[in-house]
């Protein structure tokens, strides 16, 4: 599927974040222009997400921020591209998981579709960890993961589990707030 960013209040953030991110895309070019794989752009928004999270306890932050994709890595090379640029100043490194272990020390971690049978596990496993749980599986959000990547026609969208955040004692930025759909379980 190849998707185009919105011109709508939404789009303005997506085409920001590809301006910045993806050299050649203008924030002035056309929909039909700016064509870019769904995936491409779902690396962008899982890459930037940590921009928009609160992390109460600076003291714990360890050296690299490290991204994780656990099952089948849907971005291809895109996040090892944008890693190569530091966030914040820290290093980044991308781990791809094939399957969910105790000793995983993830900062944020994408879980594929390729996991959809075993999504609610999963998302137990990481309770009580200080992890970013991200996927574009429908009703991810719902079920407890915390930030949930969608699609609506043309449109990539973001759905937000504040309280799933919350009791992982994380909070989101009050712009992804204002532009993303927040639901309760």
């Amino acid at each position: 599927m190849r998707v185009a960013w919105p011109a709508s209040r939404r789009g303005w953030w997506l085409g920001a974040l590809l301006a910045l991110t993806l050299p050649g895309i203008s924030l002035n070019a056309r929909a039909d222009q700016a064509a870019i794989s769904e995936y491409s752009l779902k690396a962008v928004l899982f890459f930037k997400l940590p921009q928009f999270v609160y992390w109460p306890d600076a003291a714990n932050v360890r050296g690299s921020l490290i991204f994780c994709i656990l099952g089948n890595n849907p971005f291809g090379k895109a996040l090892e591209q944008l890693a190569r640029e530091p966030i914040d100043g820290r290093p980044v490194e991308i781990v791809n998981l094939a399957a969910v272990s105790d000793g995983i020390v993830c900062d944020f971690i994408f879980i594929s579709r390729s996991e959809s049978a075993s999504v609610e596990t999963i998302i137990r496993k990481f309770a009580g960890k200080r992890v970013v749980t991200v996927s574009d599986i429908p009703g991810f959000a719902k079920a407890g993961g915390m930030v949930e990547l969608t699609v609506s026609g043309e449109r990539i969208g973001v759905t937000l589990n504040r309280r799933a955040a919350q009791k992982q004692g994380l909070e989101f930025n009050a712009q992804l707030l204002r532009l993303a759909k927040v639901v309760e379980p």
